[in-house]
């Protein structure tokens, strides 16, 4: 087969046995092994001479030798053909795929990696810019906050007129809506029209949106809520300073805990029990600074007033009108700026001509004060509800008890009061307790997890050590030439 111009060629077939021509001489072979000559024939015919064909030349030299031994022996041979003709390539083949399906894996779990480091910055990203929205949200709902207190005292000086400083502040209200419109024209890809966006947000009041019954049966508490809150903290300023009304008032929280518990059915925790007996042992003790004095009780029970009906107001809040978005918030609370100067304007006109709260002329009136107060009491609103949309809302409970010491650096400055030591510790209790109220409702729980995460830790570093340890003693041992047996 290996010298060109011979060929084979089957002659006759008979039952078990054929002739086969091989050049000039004539074989007796089986018919198995002359029908396998025949395929390996054309196998043979296609390779050109000269080419270095796999396993043509080693294949078919061994296909010869064992041809007219026995019938059984026709299956090693294409065993041999076959390990002979294909077996580097399909080796080869197997190589390639196996690469390629490595190469591939080992993109996929790089791509996988990449893409989890992705989520991971991403997360981080948005973790970091939530957490610096809420400490410039926290600064601002204090700062805003102790502005509006300490401009309330400074107005005192040359007018006092708490009811008609409440009402024209409570008008700015009007105004939360449009700044929030504003705010959704200029970060929403989709901008929707005024009157759409009113009607989307007025949902808050039922599915048929804002009615005039609505309007009367769900604005009218919520307003005398808030201009009662307003009124009673305006005249708690008069009585007491700044720093203690804004302690006073954080005792809100705690209220709202009680009538949680007893309107709501809220879950009852021991801890805001604690909170709030903290906050009655600070109003007691605040009360007991001025020795009971008659304003200093007044003032205190003005401010204790204000916080209970701020209390009422969240409460009630959430009973009938559940919970609400930014939209609907500053829909809200537009309206019940609306309600306030609708039906509410006739209060100060009586008041005016009753002469409860007189003045002069208009042009006598603290304009910049008066406008100063409203303004960053609507920042204050508008910031309180923009920081739960934005950040977390403990933070905004952060900023709101961190007025208090905002307003008693301000009072220590302008040397309006003298600390002493029921007075302060009265204050530190009041901000416990407020603090306590900010606890999650599964705060044991979670502390509990916290508490078996660190014993689990530290278990794992002992372990970890005592390895360590039994390793480097190993090691020594064998150095000496000392074998240790393990104990069974």
């Amino acid at each position: 087969v290996q010298e060109p111009g011979h060929s084979i060629s089957v002659i006759t077939r008979k039952q078990d046995k054929s002739l086969v021509r091989f050049g000039n001489s004539t074989l007796v072979v089986t018919t198995q092994a002359a029908n396998f000559l025949g395929t390996s024939r054309s196998s043979v015919t296609r390779c050109k001479s000269g080419a270095n064909c796999p396993g043509s030349h080693s294949g078919i030299s061994r296909q010869l030798s064992p041809l007219s031994v026995t019938e059984d022996s026709s299956a090693p041979i294409l065993e041999l053909q076959s390990r002979g003709s294909s077996g580097v390539c399909a080796r080869g083949v197997e190589r390639q795929h196996r690469s390629a399906d490595d190469g591939t894996q080992a993109h996929s779990e790089n791509s996988n990696q990449e893409n989890r480091l992705k989520a991971r910055c991403l997360s981080c990203t948005a973790v970091i810019l939530k957490a610096i929205w809420g400490l410039l949200i926290i600064l601002s709902v204090s700062s805003s906050w102790v502005g509006t207190t300490q401009i309330v005292k400074i107005t005192y000086k040359n007018f006092y007129c708490p009811f008609f400083m409440t009402w024209f502040s409570t008008n700015w209200n009007i105004m939360f809506f449009p700044v929030y419109y504003s705010g959704h024209l200029a970060t929403a890809q989709e901008k929707q029209s005024p009157m759409k966006k009113f009607r989307e947000c007025s949902r808050i009041f039922g599915e048929d949106g804002l009615t005039l019954k609505l309007f009367l049966k769900r604005t009218a508490p919520f307003s005398i809520l808030w201009t009662l809150t307003n009124y009673l903290y305006l005249l708690a300023l008069k009585k007491l300073t700044a720093t203690d009304v804004s302690a006073l008032f954080c005792c809100n929280k705690a209220f709202v805990f009680l009538l949680s518990w007893i309107v709501l059915k809220d879950r009852f925790m021991g801890v805001r029990i604690v909170a709030a007996i903290m906050a009655i042992t600070g109003i007691v003790m605040m009360a007991y600074a001025d020795n009971f004095h008659a304003d200093s009780i007044i003032g205190v029970a003005f401010a204790v007033g204000s916080a209970s009906t701020s209390a009422l107001y969240k409460v009630l809040f959430k009973m009938f009108l559940g919970t609400a978005n930014f939209g609907e918030a500053a829909h809200f609370v537009s309206t019940l700026g609306f309600f306030n100067l609708i039906f509410i304007s006739f209060t100060p006109v009586v008041l005016y001509v009753t002469k409860v709260e007189h003045w002069s002329s208009l042009a006598a009136l603290p304009w910049g004060c008066l406008c100063g107060m409203a303004g960053l009491w609507l920042a204050f609103n508008i910031l309180v509800n923009v920081g739960v949309a934005l950040t977390y809302p403990i933070l905004i409970s952060i900023g709101t008890v961190l007025s208090v010491p905002g307003n008693a650096a301000v009072d220590l400055l302008k040397q309006e009061v003298i600390f002493n030591v029921v007075r302060l510790a009265a204050t530190i209790i009041i901000c416990i307790g407020f603090l306590l109220m900010l606890l999650p409702e599964e705060w044991d729980e979670i502390t509990l997890r916290f508490i078996n995460s660190l014993k689990e830790k530290k278990s794992e570093e002992h372990t970890d050590e005592v390895l360590e340890a039994s390793g480097h003693l190993r090691g020594r041992s064998r150095a000496n030439g000392a074998v240790s047996i393990p104990l069974a």
